[in-house]
């Protein structure tokens, strides 16, 4: 991947609907220079997929929250199946430090999200929970 390729990836977080000829002015390239690169680039398996990107007078209408979990090392993989079925979890990472996995999560009212953490501290083979709610987001690529 070079210069080129990292620019045109910056260009489709921005706006990964962005038609090519947009992407190809953007980037000062011709159209077919672009999409041979998409082609490229989704070939090598860098390019996974597209995805929505929500407004953010949406997302500022939305709860968000970090659960920080605590977990038995026998049940991490039920754990992760378990929380995997949660549509409100957006992303779920193992880390290293005081906690074995953060879950970021996302629910229209405070309500669901208390419902929520609740819930994954329920779930078996979770020990303690964490949680801080997302009062502003200062950076989002």
């Amino acid at each position: 991947m070079d210069d080129i390729d990292a620019r045109l990836i910056d260009a489709l977080r921005d706006d990964a609907r962005a038609p090519t000829a947009a992407l190809a002015r953007a980037l000062g390239l011709s159209r077919t220079t672009v999409q041979s690169r998409l082609e490229r680039l989704e070939r090598q398996g860098v390019i996974a997929g597209y995805t929505v990107r929500l407004s953010d007078a949406h997302e500022r209408g939305q709860i968000h929250a970090y659960v920080m979990m605590t977990v038995s090392h026998k049940q991490a993989a039920a754990v992760t199946a378990a929380i995997r079925r949660l549509p409100a979890v957006r992303s779920l990472q193992s880390v290293s430090g005081p906690f074995d996995l953060i879950a970021g999560a996302v629910t229209p009212t405070v309500a669901d999200m208390d419902a929520l953490i609740d819930a994954l501290g329920a779930l078996d083979g979770v020990e303690r929970t964490t949680s801080s709610i997302v009062l502003s987001t200062k950076i989002d690529r």
